[in-house]
């Protein structure tokens, strides 16, 4: 068994530094490479991609990535997992492999599949047997609706991923699992931690919260004295350092950007933590109260004295569906009054609407400058404001009455108040509506499958 397994995290979404995760295999010694892409909306997105193209439904921009990095992972014999398969996880493999073997590398890797978290095809056989799949937030049945479902996954736990691991994969592909999981699964794989270690399961929980949304708990986004963290231009990405007994060391590449400070991790701690009591995964509940912090020299940050309880019977289903049309419209209006040109435009805007009989489930304004931000809370703007965005949203089921609204902006600029010095973006344009379904279901209606194949 080894005695220190460092993880290092190389993507907090979908679109992060593409560069950031070859810094992590190149800039000293790792073990694992984690790359977490996916979020609730992404699968959306990707299940509308793979309906116009069969091949596609995966983060794309992981292949090349793995055309940059898999020779010196192959070579320092570092594993990587990654959710990048989003809802084409074979696909994504096989683009995997293709590079492999166009690389030399035939023989020498092999690639884990999990799979089984899309149950799309088996949700009437849900409802048919009663598994209703409420509305976590509002207790709706999900037959209401049914006919606009775009996509539908369950949160996998780690133990799928510890299986292709202990199969001997070095690169597993999963689809929407979670993303402490891609943390936990090697530290269960190489520390050989029970499922049930309670514990432990939530110190490897904790340790991939901590560094799943990249270099946020590493000076990113970080609010604590923002303006002395160093050199973010070239921000170091986080890596766990992890010992047996459950512990663990947050720190980063030497050299790089950034920092990892005890204010830093606290952030990323709170980071959609819920209940601190009840952070709950498919793996454990973690008891995020019991966390203990110090330092331990610079840009190193050690965490102990973690407890967990036993996991729920139950996983979450993340659901997406069709709710409807969009369109968002902006009109910048400069000094003097800015402020108040902007509320006048907004004032005549939503006359010319009602007079056209347009009616939409919400309107929505906001005076970017003013009050966008902080709403109620910003006070009285000031009547010096230099400039102020005008920025009006509508949401309807009738695409009609959203497609009428795109043609009433530009014409504010020459029958409205005075001063607009940009119609930002040109006509506005009407967006489909994904709207989020978070759901439960039993833990025994949910069959992970795990392939491993040979490039």
């Amino acid at each position: 068994m080894k005695q220190k397994v460092r993880i290092a995290a190389g993507q907090g979404f979908w679109g992060d530094l593409p560069d950031a995760p070859v810094r992590q295999v190149e800039g000293g010694p790792i073990d694992y490479l984690m790359l977490d892409y996916l979020a609730e909306v992404t699968m959306s997105i990707m299940q509308k991609q793979r309906s116009r193209d069969p091949s596609a439904g995966y983060a794309k921009d992981f292949v090349p990535l793995m055309n940059q990095i898999l020779p010196a992972c192959v070579e320092r014999n570092i594993r990587v997992t990654a959710n990048a398969g989003g809802v084409n996880v074979e696909g994504c493999a096989d683009a995997v492999r293709e590079v492999a073997r166009g690389l030399g590398l035939a023989g020498k890797l092999r690639i884990g599949l999990v799979t089984g978290d899309d149950i799309m095809a088996k949700l009437d056989e849900f409802l048919d047997r009663g598994i209703e799949l409420r509305n976590m937030d509002t207790g709706v049945a999900l037959s209401t609706v049914r006919d606009r479902i775009q996509s539908a996954n369950v949160y996998l736990g780690a133990a799928p991923m510890v299986a292709a691991l202990n199969r001997g994969a070095q690169i597993v592909i999963t689809g929407r699992a979670t993303d402490t999981g891609l943390t936990l699964a090697p530290l269960m794989h190489e520390f050989g931690w029970a499922p049930d270690d309670w514990n432990k399961i939530a110190a490897g929980t904790i340790a991939g919260h901590i560094i799943e949304c990249g270099a946020q708990c590493s000076g990113g986004n970080c609010q604590y004295e923002w303006r002395n963290i160093p050199n973010l231009a070239s921000v170091g990405f986080p890596i766990v350092e992890a010992a047996p007994d459950g512990t663990f060391v947050i720190t980063k590449h030497e050299g790089t950007g950034g920092w990892v400070i005890i204010p830093s991790v606290k952030e990323q701690l709170v980071y959609e933590m819920g209940d601190p009591h009840s952070y709950i995964t498919p793996d454990c509940v973690a008891d995020f109260t019991t966390v203990r912090l110090e330092y331990e020299g610079r840009d190193r940050v050690r965490v102990f004295g973690i407890e967990g309880r036993p996991a729920t019977n139950t996983l979450k289903v993340s659901i997406s569906y069709s709710a409807g049309y969009k369109a968002v419209g902006t009109l910048a209006y400069s000094w003097p009054e800015a402020y108040d040109k902007a509320q006048a435009a907004d004032r005549i805007l939503r006359e010319r609407l009602d007079r056209l009989g347009l009616k939409f489930d919400q309107i929505l304004t906001e005076f970017v400058g003013a009050n966008a931000t902080h709403g109620p809370l910003a006070g009285a703007p000031s009547p010096d404001l230099p400039e102020v965005q005008l920025r009006v949203g509508v949401r309807s089921e009738n695409r009609t009455a959203v497609e009428r609204f795109t043609k009433e902006i530009a014409p504010l600029v020459l029958t409205g108040p005075p001063g607009v010095t940009g119609f930002a973006g040109g006509r506005p344009k009407v967006e489909e509506i994904v709207a989020y379904w978070p759901a439960l279901i039993p833990k025994e209606e949910i069959n992970p499958v795990v392939d491993i194949i040979d490039v």
